[in-house]
């Protein structure tokens, strides 16, 4: 009987990249690995199985340096990876070592065989359930059983374990090797920097001895215990209960501030520990995670910037096009200028345009211009417009100030003190307290978002109109959010009212990087007495993708279809709301529609949409962003799952713990610093 242990391994792991090859005391861990397993009597050899994927070739010129044998296979399907590197080498019985386990004990290998051959088993564990400390697990079975696995089953989760088929499927001999005590909660494993950590300074203390075996380590915990406390916090066979998207995530909070560019996309905004953090590709209201599941975005649709959906044939088309004959040059592309005089032909007020990539650069180009033209530094300001120091200055010495502008908690630490008393905001609707700013303060600029939760009462941005013209303020109208959704064009177009200023953004590209600030002529020439310039600014593909955005837009009257779309799902969460007792308030513009529980479990409640709903293939919360790819067939399948929600809401009001139904943490509610 030939027993062969097949070692998995490869280089690109999603939490730790390369770790097979991180020298420890100078030895790659692969050759740690491979030399304390060499011990083992019972085997008759040894072979690396690794995956095509071309980054593994350092791993297999190392492996086969020091005389092992290295298959190459199927990078997903890792259990066909096993199957042909045991036939190959003429396997009876297949002992797995996995490339994290440098601590692997060739004594207690040994005794799992000798156990597996007495038994006469089709498949050995000693870690279902674990007893032993993650690190030293072992499984072996059958070449028979795993070739009939391999045959028969096609579930994904399946082919990339290897074993799942084997303990479950109820058709074999199985059993489970147990320690005496249970010491699954020890962590040596290699699965995140932390992990690496700890096993580098186990092999450091018993450094040069090689083969020290499982309990002397045990006794090295007893003893000292500060040498494994690095990786603690990381709970047993998480890589396995986890996404490679939250891999990834927990991957980029090491080398990202905060894990990634935009607060809005965090995880933990949405479902903590097991949101799927990243996309591999995404098509009308569909998104596929890293493991090519398949979800319908019933969410924020890339945050509002995809009123067409994702990846529009006709806005690809010409971006591609842009691509084929040059993104940049030394001289400008011509597109700007159709643009800019586009914009300004939707906006007959304005008389000229500037361009960025971001909301936040435009809103920063829009109060720059702004304070040129009036000669003053003060702003009152009501809605969100961003992260830049003139804006997030309202928060210095009391950093409520912006709490009800969108996001509460940011805390301008990094703002310039001298900043303060600056910019002041003012609420919607609340036309006396911004005349009474601009009575105290001397207020150059006016700079608010048109309608974002509520519509406009009593002529409030009338009245806002009429008091920036009597005191010769600046009146920016922020568009970034608002614009094209309701009208073609600004918002502020169906309340009949002009601004001096309009930044737009979000959906002006339909997913690409494209946002303008327009505005009346002697206001927008202050652009040249004072410097506003960015390299990428000048690039082609931005100003591309909004023109035939735009030309797709008015043909199909996208602002129509959306908003009715939206006003179709508000109406559908308040039925759902009262079938079920529960009292909910609806926000927002028909097109990016919301609503909150009136609960003091609101947080909780939305967690448990997003969980019960990833499950059922929908990316949801408690809003929707609109997009022309959401038809009524979509929005009315997603009604019908989402129905069973609101009745576990119902019992959970009733008594049930909401708690109990989450299987992690509370999502986020606003800023929080990521540890």
């Amino acid at each position: 009987m030939k027993v062969i242990a097949i070692v998995q391994a490869r280089m690109g792991s999603t939490r730790l990249p390369s770790k097979v090859m991180k020298p420890i005391c100078g030895i790659p861990m692969i050759e740690h690995l491979l030399a304390r397993l060499s011990q083992a009597k019972e085997l008759n050899q040894i072979v690396v199985a690794t995956s095509v994927d071309k980054c593994n070739q350092p791993l297999i010129d190392h492996v086969r340096k020091l005389g092992y044998a290295c298959e190459q296979g199927s990078e997903n399907d890792v259990l066909s990876r096993f199957v042909n590197a045991a036939r190959v080498h003429h396997a009876d019985v297949v002992v797995r070592i996995t490339g994290d386990c440098p601590l692997v004990d060739p004594k207690l290998v040994d005794e799992a065989i000798r156990y597996f051959k007495t038994a006469k088993l089709d498949y050995l564990s000693n870690s279902i359930p674990p007893t032993y400390p993650d690190g030293l697990d072992i499984e072996i079975c059958s070449y028979h059983a795993l070739e009939k696995a391999s045959y028969e089953t096609t579930k994904p989760f399946d082919l990339e374990h290897v074993t799942p088929y084997l303990r479950e499927s109820g058709l074999f001999k199985i059993a489970n090797m147990q320690y005496k005590e249970d010491l699954s909660t020890l962590r040596w494993t290699v699965d995140e920097a932390d992990d690496f950590t700890v096993i580098e300074k186990v092999f450091q203390y018993f450094k040069p001895r090689q083969n020290f075996s499982w309990t002397d380590v045990l006794n090295l915990y007893n003893q000292q215990p500060d040498i494994f406390q690095n990786n603690q916090h990381i709970s047993r066979n998480e890589g396995g209960n986890i996404g490679t998207g939250q891999k990834l995530w927990k991957r980029a909070k090491r080398v990202i501030p905060g894990g990634n560019m935009l607060l809005s996309k965090r995880s933990e905004m949405f479902l903590p520990e097991q949101w799927p953090s990243y996309f591999s590709k995404s098509k009308g209201c569909k998104v596929w995670d890293l493991d090519g599941n398949e979800y319908i975005d019933m969410s924020i649709m890339g945050i509002g910037t995809n009123i067409l959906g994702y990846g529009h044939p006709e806005v690809d088309e010409a971006v591609g096009k842009a691509i084929a004959v040059g993104n940049m040059s030394t001289f400008n592309c011509p597109e700007e200028v159709y643009l800019a005089e586009r914009l300004i032909e939707l906006h007959p007020w304005a008389d000229m345009a500037r361009f960025a990539r971001s909301g936040g650069e435009a809103n920063a180009i829009a109060i720059r211009i702004a304070r040129a033209a009036t000669g003053k530094d003060k702003v009152a300001v009501c809605g969100y417009h961003g992260w830049h120091d003139w804006y997030l200055s309202a928060n210095l010495g009391d950093d409520d100030k912006l709490t009800d502008h969108l996001l509460p908690g940011l805390d301008p630490k990094g703002v310039p003190q001298s900043l303060s008393g600056t910019v002041f905001p003012f609420s919607y609707n609340n036309f006396p307290e911004l005349e009474n700013l601009v009575n105290i303060h001397d207020i150059g600029v006016i700079k608010m978002e048109v309608m974002r939760s509520q519509e406009p009462q009593n002529n409030f941005l009338q009245k806002v109109r009429r008091l920036a013209t009597q005191c010769g303020i600046v009146l920016i109208f922020d568009e970034c959010t608002s614009g094209f959704r309701q009208t073609f064009g600004g918002i502020h177009k169906k309340f009949d009212v002009e601004p001096d200023m309009a930044v737009f953004g979000k959906a002006l590209g339909n997913g690409y990087g494209i946002t303008a600030t327009i505005g009346k002529r002697d206001i927008m020439d202050e652009a040249q007495r004072t410097f506003i310039s960015s390299t990428f600014w000048t690039e082609r593909i931005g100003s591309a993708a909004a023109l035939k955005t735009l030309e797709i837009m008015e043909r199909e009257a996208s602002w129509n279809s959306i908003t009715q779309t939206g006003l179709a799902i508000t109406a559908k969460w308040k039925a759902l709301a009262e079938k079920y007792g529960l009292t909910i308030a609806t926000n927002g513009l028909p097109a990016l529609t919301g609503f909150s529980f009136d609960s003091p479990n609101a947080l909780a409640y939305k967690t448990l949409i997003t969980q019960e709903m990833l499950a059922k293939g929908y990316l949801a919360g408690t809003s929707v962003y609109v997009c022309t790819a959401h038809t009524p067939e979509i929005v009315s399948r997603f009604f019908t799952e989402l129905e069973s929600v609101f009745a576990l809401i119902r019992e959970c009001e009733d008594g049930r713990d909401v708690m109990s139904l989450l299987k992690g943490p509370v999502c986020h509610s606003g800023f929080m610093r990521l540890n």
